[in-house]
């Protein structure tokens, strides 16, 4: 069982019917995240912000890439905030680290202090991606699981239960990954993280698990590792 995780959460997977957010979906991650952390694992998070705006929709409306990226960067904050409320009301400590500056509402993100936070239990949620646009939180989620010294990067699919050779809602012959290593994820170019992220995972030796949080109770399974999902590591 790992001791330190990173799960990484994207914002549709928090939303609801009509975009925002599904609160079912995030009382049912407290509960689980709770239960991990009564096991004395660490927990931090990096959240997405797919639920407020997505690149395409911001082409569509004409916004220069850099403005749609600021955008999205605040899209993670207010879901950190939901997260954050959520959590608490569910008997989790947690803290939430911003990569912009925004001090009435998150601390700066500190590594030092954000390992300081995990290691007296808190949850540490990370949010505004790298602070930095062109970066994708997919990117955040590497960047900041190699800071803090994390074991394994979760990352929570909605509705898909782990890496496949092609996407398995239109194609029915594909064939689901149980265990791939990091070249292998770039040679067959599966689109699992950006490269960039992929990379990085491999060069810090984190390891990935790909895994369907619709599913109750597969956070833990995941902590665990009991071959649900997909993980890819550095080795066989």
């Amino acid at each position: 069982m790992y001791k330190r995780i990173l799960l990484k959460l994207s914002g549709e997977a928090l939303a609801g019917a009509n975009n925002g957010f599904d609160p079912n979906v995030i009382a049912r991650i407290a509960e689980e995240v709770k239960t991990i952390t009564s096991k004395g694992i660490q927990v931090a998070i990096v959240v997405g912000g797919g639920n407020f705006i997505r690149g395409k929709f911001a082409e569509q409306m004409g916004i220069d890439r850099v403005q749609a990226d600021y955008m999205g960067m605040l899209g993670t904050v207010i879901n950190a905030i939901a997260i954050q409320g959520v959590f608490e009301k569910h008997g989790l400590e947690t803290r939430i680290q911003s990569a912009i500056e925004m001090s009435k509402i998150a601390e700066p993100f500190i590594v030092r202090k954000a390992i300081r936070h995990l290691e007296k239990g808190r949850v540490v949620i990370f949010a505004a991606g790298t602070g930095s646009p062109y970066f994708s939180t997919d990117t955040t989620a590497a960047l900041r699981a190699s800071e803090i010294g994390a074991d394994v990067i979760l990352m929570a699919k909605n509705g898909v239960d782990g890496v496949y050779s092609a996407d398995p809602k239109k194609d029915p012959n594909a064939t689901k990954y149980d265990h791939l290593t990091y070249m292998e994820v770039i040679q067959k170019q599966l689109q699992v993280m950006d490269t960039t992220a992929i990379s990085m995972c491999m060069d810090n030796n984190v390891d990935l698990i790909v895994f369907n949080m619709n599913q109750e109770g597969n956070i833990l399974q995941a902590v665990s590792n009991k071959g649900y999902g997909t993980l890819i590591s550095k080795e066989n």
